[in-house]
C-alpha cells in the first residue's frame, strides 16, 4: 500500500506538469506585449524548478532507496570534542528531517561524560528515508577552535554516520533465537516514566557475528526488544552485502575498497568557512546552513555522482 501510494504521487507529479508545460506553450502562442513575457519567463523558471525536483526523484531508484532507514552517529578521534561534533550532527539531520517532514524518532543515545554524545541511532520514517540519508555513510570531519580547551586552539574531530535501510524478512540471512544474547538493563535516556526505574533498556548480540543493537528509548521491555531487534536485522543484512561484495572483488583480483573508513565530508569553521564533500567535490562556505539542516543540495550531488560514477 506504500509503494501503492508513492508511485499515485509520482504519476500525479507527471501529470500536473505536464498540463503546466502543455498552458505555457498555449500562453507562449498569445502573448502580445513587455509584460505577457515577463509572466511567461517567471512561469518557466517556476516549471524548471518542479522539473527539477521530479529529476531529483528520479535519482532514487536503488533496491532500498523507497525503505525507512536506521542512522547511527559515532564519536571518532577528538575527545570531548568528537562527542559534541557528534552531537551537532545529530541536530543537523533532526532539523533536516523536521524541514523535509519526515518522522525522526531517537531510539537510542550514550551521553559523553563531559559534553556531547557517544553514540545516537536514529528511526527515520518517510517516503525514500534511505535513499536521501544514504549519501551521509562515512566519516564526517569538523575543523573549529576547541571551546573544551583554555587556549581555544584549532581542533579537528571526527564522527562516524552509519545509515542502514529497514527491512522486513531477511531471505538471506538466518537469525536463530539460539545465536542471541539478550541483555537487559537500566535505561539512561528520556522515554517512558519507568526511565531509571526499571531495567527496560534492551542490548541483543548476535553472537556469531559480534553484531550489537541496542534500544532505551521505548516505555517498556518488549517495545525496547522489538525495535533492537529491527535494528540487528538491518546490520546483519549491511554485513551480508559487505561479505558479498568482498567476495566479488576478490574473484575480479581487486583490491578491497576503504570507503567506508574514509573522510566523506569536511565541515571547516576556522579559519575559514567551507563545507566540502570529497567524492562529489560539491562545497559551500554556507557552513551555518548546512549544519542547520539544509542538505538538499549535497545529497543531490552525490545522488548524481553515484549514478554517473564520475
Amino acid at each position: 500500500m506504500r509503494e501503492l501510494e508513492m508511485l499515485k504521487e509520482d504519476v500525479n507529479s507527471f501529470e500536473k506538469i505536464e498540463n503546466e508545460l502543455n498552458e505555457l506553450i498555449e500562453f507562449a502562442g498569445m502573448i502580445e506585449k513587455a509584460e505577457d513575457e515577463k509572466e511567461l519567463e517567471q512561469k518557466i523558471s517556476e516549471a524548471e524548478k518542479r522539473l527539477d525536483e521530479l529529476e531529483f526523484k528520479t535519482l532514487l531508484s536503488g533496491e532500498y532507496d523507497a525503505n525507512d532507514a536506521i542512522l547511527n552517529i559515532y564519536s571518532g578521534a577528538g575527545g570531548v570534542d568528537a562527542q559534541d561534533w557528534s552531537e551537532m550532527l545529530l541536530r543537523m539531520y533532526l532539523k533536516w528531517g523536521e524541514k523535509n517532514g519526515f518522522k525522526m524518532k531517537l531510539v537510542d543515545e550514550t551521553r559523553g561524560q563531559e559534553a556531547g554524545i557517544k553514540s545516537a541511532t536514529l528511526e527515520v520514517s518517510g517516503a525514500h528515508s534511505y535513499g536521501y540519508l544514504k549519501s551521509e555513510m562515512g566519516t564526517h570531519r569538523l575543523v573549529r577552535l576547541s571551546p573544551f580547551n583554555s587556549d581555544n586552539l584549532r581542533q579537528t574531530s571526527f564522527a562516524v554516520v552509519e545509515v542502514l535501510p529497514i527491512i522486513g524478512e531477511i531471505s538471506e540471512v538466518k537469525i536463530s533465537l539460539e545465536d542471541l544474547r539478550v541483555d537487559v538493563y537500566r535505561s539512561s535516556g528520556a522515554g517512558g516514566q519507568s526511565v531509571n526505574t526499571t531495567d527496560s533498556a534492551v542490548r541483543i548480540t548476535h553472537i556469531p557475528s559480534g553484531t550489537v543493537a541496542s534500544c532505551q528509548n521505548e516505555r517498556s521491555q518488549l517495545q525496547n526488544r522489538e525495535q533492537a531487534m529491527r535494528i540487528l536485522k538491518a546490520k546483519l543484512h549491511k554485513k551480508y552485502l559487505e561479505e558479498v561484495e568482498a567476495e566479488k572483488r576478490k574473484l575480479r583480483g581487486e583490491q578491497s575498497s576503504a570507503e567506508w573508513g574514509s573522510q566523506i565530508r569536511s565541515y571547516v569553521v576556522h579559519p575559514y568557512k567551507l563545507v566540502k564533500d570529497h567524492r562529489t567535490k560539491w562545497e559551500t562556505s554556507q557552513v551555518d546552513e548546512v549544519l542547520s539542516g539544509d542538505l538538499k543540495a549535497v545529497m543531490e550531488s552525490y545522488l548524481k555522482y553515484s549514478k554517473s560514477g564520475v
